[in-house]
């Protein structure tokens, strides 16, 4: 027992050595709720929207807002680095985690600005493999994903829910093999990071969603994202997109505080009672 103890500190110290490393913060200044994202102009319009600073480490870009219990961190893009930062901050007492990303919406009647919802993802990158077996579906967490919900019906904002298609594969639009898998498997969008992050944070237990904003509709030519295209989207939903998802983090921490259902927070506090027990 003892053994075990140290190597989950070792862990630990580890992690958070890291974390600093890649992030150039000290992990005391996280706060209880964290915002992921693939954005660094995500990191920025929080920041200046809030007058603090944001800190850049060798790998990551993150900001925090005390006043909100908030943090935002841009871990870049793909399964590895989603892996990655779900391991490091597992570490921190963080009581959620919601990604704001960007997908491409596969539905006829889906328009680029409006949002996704995904329910669970299709393990379509491998990376989560190395969490469990191929049998256990990667699912986000239920409660986050309510709250989200929430929060844009509150808002009256447009939005669907389904299943999204994790790939690590980010030039797929001209490989109609992969094209033909995905009219098989029916999910209504695509993107690179939430199969690794469900199945990571399940795996940690750390209570992870995801709010996505449909950037494009790659299975039509004419929707394919161009440089141009990305653009827009960012200048036109880059703030309302951030916003949403403070309102939801704000959202939990009351639903949190009045003892709601759904989330299971691991801690170095239960790991030593259940190793004393």
């Amino acid at each position: 027992m003892d053994q075990q103890l140290e190597e989950y500190l070792l862990q630990e110290k580890i992690a958070h050595d890291t974390l600093e490393r890649y992030s150039g913060s000290p992990v005391a200044d996280f706060q209880p709720y964290l915002l992921l994202t693939n954005f660094s102009r995500y990191v920025h319009y929080f920041a200046e929207s809030r007058g603090v600073s944001v800190i850049e480490g060798s790998t990551f870009k993150v900001a925090h807002s005390p006043t909100e219990q908030v943090s935002i961190l841009d871990f870049k893009i793909g399964s590895p680095a989603a892996a990655l930062v779900v391991d490091l901050c597992a570490f921190l007492p963080i009581r959620a985690a919601l990604l704001l990303g960007m997908c491409g919406g596969l539905r006829r009647n889906y328009e680029v600005g409006e949002y996704f919802v995904p329910i669970a993802s299709i393990r379509g990158e491998g990376t989560s493999d190395f969490y469990f077996p191929a049998e256990v579906p990667s699912l986000a967490n239920f409660l986050v994903q309510k709250i989200v919900t929430n929060v844009l019906d509150e808002e009256k904002t447009s939005y669907h829910i389904g299943i999204t298609h994790t790939t690590n594969k980010r030039f797929w639009e001209f490989d109609q093999d992969f094209r033909t898998r995905l009219k098989a498997t029916r999910p209504q969008s695509i993107e690179m990071e939430c199969a690794t992050l469900f199945m990571a944070g399940y795996s940690h237990k750390l209570p992870v969603g995801a709010l996505l904003l449909i950037s494009d509709l790659p299975l039509n030519r004419e929707g394919i994202k161009t440089k141009k295209s990305s653009e827009n989207v960012f200048n036109t939903y880059t703030g309302e997109h951030v916003e949403k998802g403070v309102k939801v983090m704000n959202a939990l921490d009351i639903a949190l505080k009045n003892e709601a259902k759904g989330i299971f927070r691991g801690s170095r506090k239960r790991f030593e009672k259940t190793l004393i027990e």
